[in-house]
């Protein structure tokens, strides 16, 4: 079975060469990130698989990419930054996703931890995104149709939540589902550029870390079919 994932991981190595993947992962070493298994995921997950095919020859360039809807596929640095924070204080067993997308995202986390679970409000952009991880053979995310600034209470509390959306403030929600020293990765602001940032549930209220600069499509209220 772990041949066959591989296998289809890797497929597509033809048309986007080995080489491009390469120079990407090297592109996000030098830009700080140090995750080994972090890179390895992102050199190993298909992104073309995640794009229109007219935009596959551009998908290992270190850039946000339209997948309709008004929405993106975030740029590899934000995914494996995102990631990489996540993952900071070590191993998770539990993480919430706001934001399927495209399931790039998704795709990434889902080799990372032992489970997510992603909630998406467009519907039509989440059923691709299962189809995508059900060819990769991908079978440790669970999806929900909804709100993202509700989150997913029935299945709380998570060790890790990641937003790849930016909230105008922090949900209440969120911070309500983060299980005791959980980590919360979310951009936070309503203009052009918005502040990514890491709260952290310690043992009297929350940490809050202010990380820079981001660009991410809003995080809108109510599902969408």
């Amino acid at each position: 079975m772990a041949r066959e994932q591989d296998d289809i991981l890797h497929r597509g190595i033809g048309m986007t060469s080995q080489r491009t993947r390469e120079r990407l992962i090297q592109r996000l070493y030098e830009e700080g990130l140090s995750n080994a298994k972090v890179l390895e995921v992102i050199r190993r997950t298909p992104r073309h698989l995640f794009v229109d095919e007219a935009l596959a020859h551009r998908a290992y360039e270190d850039t946000a990419l339209p997948i309709g809807h008004n929405q993106t596929i975030s740029q590899p640095y934000m995914v494996a930054r995102m990631s990489e924070l996540l993952l900071e204080a070590g191993p998770l067993d539990k993480v919430l996703e706001i934001g399927t997308g495209s399931g790039y995202q998704t795709a990434v986390l889902s080799q990372l931890v032992e489970r997510v679970f992603s909630v998406e409000r467009i519907k039509v952009l989440q059923d691709r995104a299962k189809e995508r991880l059900v060819e990769l053979n991908l079978r440790n995310v669970v999806f929900r149709w909804g709100d993202g600034w509700e989150g997913w209470p029935a299945l709380a509390p998570y060790n890790g939540i990641i937003v790849t959306a930016a909230a105008t403030d922090v949900p209440q929600a969120l911070l309500d589902q983060l299980a005791p020293g959980g980590r919360l990765v979310i951009p936070v602001g309503s203009g052009e550029v918005q502040q990514l940032m890491l709260i952290i549930r310690e043992e009297q209220g929350f940490s809050r870390r202010v990380l820079g600069g981001v660009r991410f499509v809003p995080l809108l209220h109510g599902p969408l079919a």
